[in-house]
């Protein structure tokens, strides 16, 4: 055996031999340590670790609602095929606040053939991202698996905007046009959306990007 296999091998006789939470929390400070090393640290996937479920708890902006039907398959998912996704976590003090998979975390605190499975845990990766931009990600990872509603994404809108993001920027970080987040903006009704953001023929590129231009911006405010 090479010096890693005889490490490896005893640190598995080592973990064991402990009850159930020390086991845990000696598989995630492994895993920590080995992520500390891996090529791969820079993505979240690449250090999951399990959390008891009621130190995750929702935020307060998730556009995205699961009719009884889908939620009741991916009940059905998780428990005949187990976790194959983690839950994306913002990581506080004292709590983690999901940024993605409210439904999946739902699954696992209160489906109680779930929650028995996994000991009363959930699989988590977390990402550390002030809070416009946790919301940008909420709102990308369900518009890449085509799940989002109108409504709601005007919601998002509105507080994005009231946290001091631009125009531009909104656009930037959910994937939308110009002509886009003009309509999402004019379905709240709030006039207010569109003081001082005057709306030209394009827009100035963020950071060096291109940005959608759309030849029919000019709106009145």
């Amino acid at each position: 055996m090479t010096r890693i296999e005889t490490l490896t091998a005893a640190l598995v006789r080592e973990i064991a031999g402990l009850p159930l939470a020390e086991q845990v929390e000696a598989l995630n400070y492994a895993r920590r340590e080995l992520h500390e090393v891996s090529p791969f640290r820079s993505e979240p996937v690449d250090l999951v670790t399990w959390v008891l479920n009621d130190t995750v708890v929702a935020n307060e902006y998730n556009p995205n609602k699961v009719a009884s039907p889908e939620m009741a398959l991916l009940h059905r998912s998780i428990r005949e095929d187990g976790y194959t996704q983690p839950i994306v976590t913002f990581p506080t003090s004292k709590t983690r606040i999901v940024v993605d998979g409210f439904h999946r975390h739902r699954v696992g605190k209160e489906k109680a053939d779930v929650r028995d499975r996994v000991h009363g845990y959930l699989p988590v990766v977390g990402i550390d991202k002030p809070i416009a931009e946790r919301m940008a990600s909420t709102i990308r990872h369900n518009r890449a698996r085509g799940k989002h509603q109108v409504d709601l994404m005007s919601e998002m809108v509105v507080k994005l905007v009231q946290l001091g993001q631009s125009d531009q920027a909104i656009a930037k970080q959910l994937g939308l046009s110009a002509d886009e987040l003009i309509r999402l903006k004019a379905q709240t009704g709030l006039a207010a959306l569109f003081a001082n953001q005057p709306f030209g023929r394009s827009w100035v590129a963020i950071e060096g990007e291109d940005l959608p231009v759309d030849d029919a911006l000019e709106v009145d405010a």
